[in-house]
């Protein structure tokens, strides 16, 4: 088709825009770029998808027929074979799991050091900075246990870092510009990993199955929500080991820089 086929809308940004269910037909999606998008329930039909890149959390992808979303869980694994060591279904588990983390993440900050300083606030590809993914991680650990495990209704340091996508709550900081030392912002992710050493060090059988209270006051997740503990414990775990994933792709990236 030429371009007079389509109603001219390239370059145009549609930001917080609710699509839902929408239909798109004769639609050209070429080079088109999609960040923090939901596409649960979506059918495509008839479609030419060529050289197409998917980072996300994907359940249930059906692909000519074939649910592709356990293969693609399996390679991962394959790939990596500690990630499913960050599954854990008992106490030990989660406790084996953090030793590891703890391991991995103090490699791949030694990696980080061994960089100038200024390059830990360089975005690769428009992703979060060394120092921001660091920031977002004491915010995730901070929400999950501090909040909804240990029941401090307001946890965050006022360096933690929600996701981008996230509505200003009052009382959660949100200052994505700042740009702490890296010194500065291991000291608020070391001290939220403590948290969650804490945590799993006396954790039970009988704790894992629990819910947690009632959240209060403002804040992330919301007030009044409550979780499976153990629930709690997975969600870190899945950002820890995503995470680093990232950090450790883009550290390749500023290390050609460098």
């Amino acid at each position: 088709m030429s371009d007079s086929d389509f109603t001219g809308f390239r370059g145009t940004e549609f930001e917080r825009a609710d699509m839902t269910g929408a239909r798109f037909t004769t639609v050209s999606l070429n080079g088109a770029t999609f960040r923090a998008c939901e596409f649960n329930r979506v059918v495509m039909r008839g479609v030419e998808m060529v050289d197409v890149t998917i980072d996300g959390e994907i359940r249930k992808l059906v692909v000519n027929g074939v649910d592709v979303a356990p293969l693609v869980e399996a390679e991962l694994d394959c790939r990596h074979p500690d990630r499913i060591r960050f599954r854990p279904t008992a106490p030990e588990g989660f406790r084996e799991a953090w030793d590891l983390n703890e391991r991995l993440w103090e490699s791949t900050v030694a990696r980080a050091r061994l960089l100038p300083p200024g390059m830990l606030h360089e975005s690769v590809d428009g992703e979060w900075s060394f120092i921001q993914t660091l920031r977002h991680l004491a915010f995730v650990t901070e929400s999950w246990v501090g909040r909804c495990i240990l029941g401090d209704p307001s946890p965050w340091h006022p360096l933690s870092l929600p996701w981008d996508q996230m509505h200003p709550r009052p009382g959660v900081p949100h200052d994505r510009d700042a740009r702490p030392a890296l010194a500065e912002t291991l000291a608020l992710r070391l001290k939220a990993m403590a948290m969650m050493r804490r945590v799993v060090d006396g954790l039970t059988d009988e704790q894992l199955d629990r819910r947690t209270e009632p959240l209060t006051g403002p804040g992330w997740p919301d007030e009044g929500e409550t979780f499976p503990l153990r629930e709690c414990l997975l969600i870190l775990l899945n950002e820890e080991w995503w995470h680093r994933m990232y950090a450790e792709r883009d550290l390749a990236v500023l290390e050609e820089r460098g």
